[in-house]
């Protein structure tokens, strides 16, 4: 088990009261943005841009289609790959919530009993943000300042250390970036089949997307060949 920041005297801790700080001088009504922003709000955020960065490849079209979807749809199963492998990392640093060590924080959100190192938060948007900057590196850079205001969000609400928040975004960023060109070499082919189906070719590129594979269906097939045989 190994045990960080425990006193006061540690930078990690002087940064947590810091930044956790601001919200007792901050409004009530702001902390409960704040707490809603940080706990749900930007996890929705970076699956809408996502969605939208998708919208935006389909309609462009052309040949960086497919590894572009193949990109997308990495970026969600490296988020959950990221959260799989911290799970065996919480339970060997074992490291508590900074508000069962340290008096005086304004703690947002209740009823937090797991450990704290890393946040999966973090290692999610994080994950999120990388896995678009491979797909599209305008949106990409969208999504890792969304991940940068969870965590800061994070530390805000006291729940997490900022080395919590650090970890998180290490983890995401390792996860999505090294295990990328396995998960590519598997998806983009898969992509590009699924780019030629008559019925869902739709996933990869709009119908007004210039470059579509046209696919003639058996039954044109059959009235061609017979036609050229008369």
């Amino acid at each position: 088990m190994a045990v960080l920041a425990e006193s006061g005297s540690n930078p990690d801790v002087d940064l947590l009261y810091d930044i956790n700080g601001l919200a007792k001088d901050a409004p009530h009504w702001f902390d409960r943005v704040m707490e809603f922003v940080g706990e749900y709000g930007l996890l929705v955020a970076m699956v809408l841009l996502v969605l939208w960065c998708w919208g935006t490849v389909r309609r462009r079209g052309g040949e960086d289609a497919a590894p572009s979807v193949a990109a997308l749809v990495w970026a969600p199963l490296a988020a959950g790959v990221a959260v799989m492998v911290n799970v065996p990392i919480r339970g060997f640093v074992e490291r508590p919530r900074p508000f069962v060590q340290h008096q005086g924080l304004d703690v947002l959100v209740s009823g937090k009993t797991d450990f704290s190192f890393v946040s999966d938060h973090a290692t999610i948007t994080m994950a999120l943000g990388v896995g678009l900057f491979v797909a599209n590196r305008r949106f990409g850079i969208a999504g890792i300042g969304l991940a940068l205001l969870e965590g800061f969000c994070r530390v805000y609400m006291g729940v997490h250390y900022p080395t919590d928040v650090v970890g998180g975004f290490a983890l995401g960023t390792a996860v999505a970036l090294l295990l990328s060109p396995p998960a590519m070499a598997l998806l983009t082919p898969l992509m590009r089949a699924v780019e030629r189906s008559p019925r869902a070719g739709w996933i990869v590129r709009g119908r007004s997307a210039p470059g579509v594979p046209v696919v003639p269906s058996a039954r044109r097939v059959e009235s061609e060949e017979r036609d050229l045989a008369a």
